[in-house]
């Protein structure tokens, strides 16, 4: 980076969204954008760990995601799985979020949705998610409550909606979009959200 930044947000939470549409640019099968993803997520969690920032989450897939057809979940689910294995090896405190009891949450992922593995930064990786699965815990509990307040969530393909990511722990998060897809991502579009992330007021509401 060329300039330090002087307020980092405590929790990043990232979109990477535009895996499909940059397989059909190169007259890939959709399923193939997904694989494609896994080394951009894994430059993103290094990337973060080096800035300091202390907690990501990212969307895996939604519980609507799996009515699509069977050749792009288990692409999806396939990329979720290298994901979590390959973040959990380079010593990230993972944490898997999603849906267990449904028979497409990928087994492989069990373990890591039962307890947070020891390391850092915390990662959140949302599979099988859904925000209307996460707020039926209350009032009894969020279950997504071991995600904290998330301070800024940055979108990668363009789409200018949250699509049901975190909605509790966003409620107060500042929005940034960028237009590249997701396998394209660059990490200097990730300073240029942080740099705009510096110039927003943060009140809370107050």
């Amino acid at each position: 980076m060329d300039r330090a930044l002087k307020r980092l947000p405590r929790h990043v939470g990232i979109i990477p969204d535009g895996n499909r549409r940059w397989a059909q640019g190169r007259g890939r099968a959709k399923g193939d954008g997904y694989e494609a993803g896994i080394a951009p997520g894994l430059r993103m969690l290094r990337f973060c760990r080096e800035l300091g920032i202390e907690e990501l989450s990212v969307y895996g897939f939604t519980k609507e995601n799996v009515r699509r057809p069977s050749d792009q979940v288990h692409a999806f689910s396939a990329a979720c799985v290298a994901l979590a294995c390959r973040a959990v090896e380079e010593g990230a405190a993972l944490r898997v979020i999603g849906d267990t009891r449904s028979p497409v949450f990928p087994r492989e992922l069990l373990s890591f949705a039962q307890a947070r593995t020891p390391g850092a930064p915390r990662l959140n990786l949302l599979a099988n998610y859904g925000w209307q699965w996460d707020v039926a815990g209350l009032p009894r509990g969020l279950r997504s409550a071991d995600a904290s307040r998330v301070d800024l969530v940055v979108r990668w393909g363009g789409r200018r909606r949250l699509s049901g990511f975190l909605p509790i722990q966003c409620a107060y998060a500042d929005f940034y979009v960028i237009d590249t897809l997701w396998p394209d991502m660059r990490e200097e579009e990730l300073v240029d959200a942080l740099v705009w992330y510096e110039s927003q007021d943060v009140t809370l509401g107050g």
